[in-house]
């Protein structure tokens, strides 16, 4: 019978007497290195292009690896380190992945508005990514936990993707994001057996056009990535040739009546078309909508709106608010004026 070297045999027992230890610092170098990715995510699209390799590991694996790991005939012993080995490759996929897109969502995102609940999610999403074992021990054994994980990553992946590489609007890559999630979603959860049944196949479908429908109506709570508001300023008037406000206010003055001009800067990567609009409300009210227009991406200033709307009645603590929309009813961005607090 075969026996390992002592030295072996004594780092095999190290490990094995520490591995929670180790996992745990594992964890804690994957967060870091989160950071890191997170930082790069920040500053260059580009790199979206690798993700294709890595949503393509992800898939496959999440097919495969049960069917690899948990057919007759394989030992108990051999299981446990082929999916902690294919385990191991996944987790940093999907955190290189996640880190990535963090960023681009949290700059998308509009501070106390309900899109910041999408980011949370992400965020939730990233950090199981980097505990190695609730990952390895719960996440990874589950096909309906696995399939559920790698949908909604997939949706945050492809929604951001479609707009910046191929120049895809937000309304028309939000189903189409939905569309794959569901795939994606019914292949790992189910196997190819069960997808042949009727009943499996009348599941997904329901559970399809239940996701299609909850994107439709939850447009507003997904932020609108990678499109962001740049600046905003208000004033008196408007110099059209310029796109510049005159006159520029910070505060509205009591009593105050008429117009206030604003002009948003909005980022959209080169290429990117959409449509957007102004949306103005004073102390929470609708005062004016304004039309959709088409935004077109690259611009280095951020590509520049502006509209105006009435305001009367000024009081202290007045507040004034543009909003910001997508034609699918996203919020990109919002600012705000208010009444002057001296009477």
């Amino acid at each position: 019978m075969f026996r390992p070297p002592r030295f072996l045999s004594s780092v095999l027992a190290f490990l094995a007497r520490h591995e929670r230890l180790l996992w745990g610092v594992h964890s804690s170098w994957a967060l870091a290195l989160g950071v890191v990715v997170m930082w790069a995510g920040a500053r260059n699209y580009a790199w979206l292009r690798v993700t294709f390799f890595h949503i393509a590991f992800l898939w496959l694996a999440s097919l495969f690896v049960p069917a690899l790991v948990d057919r007759p005939g394989t030992a108990a012993k051999w299981r446990g380190r082929l999916r902690l080995v294919i385990n191991y490759f996944t987790k940093n996929f999907y955190q290189q992945l996640l880190f990535f897109l963090l960023p681009i969502y949290y700059a998308s995102a509009s501070a106390w508005s309900a899109n910041l609940m999408f980011v949370g999610f992400l965020a939730i999403s990233a950090l199981i990514s980097t505990l190695d074992v609730f990952y390895d021990r719960h996440l990874s054994v589950r096909r309906g936990l696995t399939a559920v994980f790698f949908a909604f990553n997939l949706f945050a992946c492809i929604n951001v993707m479609l707009p910046v590489l191929w120049s895809i609007s937000n309304r028309t890559a939000l189903p189409v994001s939905a569309f794959l999630a569901v795939l994606a979603f019914a292949t790992i959860r189910y196997r190819l057996g069960e997808l042949a049944r009727f009943h499996t196949r009348l599941y997904v479908g329901a559970a399809g056009m239940a996701l299609v429908l909850l994107v439709a109506l939850g447009r507003p709570l997904i932020p609108p990535a990678p499109l962001r508001v740049l600046t905003t300023e208000f004033g008196n008037g408007i110099d059209r040739t310029t796109f510049q406000v005159t006159s520029p206010i910070e505060e509205l003055p009591v009593r105050w009546a008429g117009r206030v001009y604003a002009v948003t800067a909005i980022y959209a990567p080169l290429g990117l078309r959409d449509r957007i609009g102004h949306r103005w409300y004073q102390d929470g009210q609708l005062v004016y909508a304004s039309p959709f227009y088409r935004l077109e991406g690259g611009r280095p200033g951020g590509f520049r709106l502006w509209t105006s709307a009435p305001a009367k009645d000024v009081r202290p603590g007045t507040r004034l608010r543009v909003d910001v929309r997508t034609e699918a009813g996203q919020l990109v961005g919002r600012a705000e004026i208010r009444g002057n607090e001296q009477d």
